[in-house]
């Protein structure tokens, strides 16, 4: 479909005996912002660069932007921009000498007038000359988003790229893609953070190779059919584990100061929750299932192939 930007089914990725991704199909809308979550190890990472052209799947089929995605890995490298969960540029270059640098790797014309125009959309004219060293995680964010940008890609693919930098830098990173999106560029992004998958158009959830849920942010939840329930109270957590030994509790989490108890079995959880507020005077309140929740609920589910 001409209105997909990435369209891959059955997607395979061996190292070894390690099978790292497992029959990957995925579907992500031009102009899409689009969640790819999972934990650590879960294949996201080599799921992106297999859609980028970086790595060749082993078995599967589908195309990224138009293209094959077996076939055609260097077309997609031009038009694809990428970028990575570690600072990739370099540090003894200047911001403007890192930005013209990859220019000329992309043999691009007119690199100037590209740099300077790259340096003003991100904010960073006043910076040019500043080693790319010395820069805090939010300013080498930046940096790199703008040398993925340089080409003018139809799809950005974005690795967890706020890791480790500060809630302002988060927010005004977020706010650039969502300008970016209104611009009509694919957006692929992977995160561990909650509330920046919520931002997302529609969300992929990853483990072990994987894929176990696709949608949006409430069909995730409500796929996950879960039945939650907040308890407050004074020294609740040492409840935890009482809890977790309780009919109709398939997990027990800390929120803050309180504990979000979940189940399936919505009479079950009830009727024993009831019986511990009779018995311990917590507070007991019925909560919608956060997305947290959720993702709490999908990774007891898969199943660790290398755990013993």
């Amino acid at each position: 479909m001409s209105s997909l930007a990435i369209d891959v089914a059955g997607i395979n990725k061996r190292f070894g005996d390690k099978h790292v991704v497992r029959d990957l199909t995925l579907q992500v809308r031009q102009g899409e912002i689009y969640g790819f979550l999972g934990p650590n190890g879960s294949g996201k990472t080599t799921s992106i660069r297999m859609l980028c052209g970086l790595l060749r799947p082993d078995s599967g089929r589908g195309t990224c932007l138009g293209l094959d995605v077996l076939r055609e890995s260097a077309a997609i490298k031009r038009q694809v921009g990428y970028m990575t969960q570690k600072f990739s540029l370099w540090d003894d270059l200047t911001i403007a000498e890192n930005l013209d640098f990859v220019a000329r790797m992309f043999g691009m014309r007119g690199r100037r007038e590209a740099v300077n125009q790259a340096l003003d959309e991100l904010g960073l004219s006043g910076r040019r000359q500043q080693l790319a060293g010395t820069l805090s995680g939010g300013w080498k964010q930046r940096l790199a988003l703008a040398a993925c940008l340089l080409h003018q890609p139809r799809l950005l693919l974005l690795d967890e790229p706020t890791a480790g930098v500060d809630p302002k830098a988060r927010r005004d990173f977020w706010e650039e893609i969502h300008r970016l999106s209104a611009a009509g560029i694919t957006i692929l992004v992977s995160t561990h953070y909650m509330d920046e998958a919520e931002r997302c158009h529609r969300l992929a959830y990853i483990a072990y190779g994987s894929l176990l849920a696709t949608g949006t942010a409430s069909e995730v939840v409500a796929g996950c059919r879960l039945h939650t329930w907040e308890i407050s109270g004074e020294d609740i957590h040492h409840l935890a584990e009482r809890l977790r030994g309780m009919p109709g509790a398939d997990q027990v989490a800390t929120f803050g100061a309180t504990l979000h108890v979940s189940g399936q079995d919505r009479t079950r959880l009830q009727d024993s929750l009831r019986t511990l507020a009779e018995d311990t005077g917590v507070g007991v309140v019925a909560v919608t299932p956060s997305l947290e929740d959720a993702f709490i609920h999908l990774m007891r589910q898969a199943e660790d192939p290398l755990a013993a």
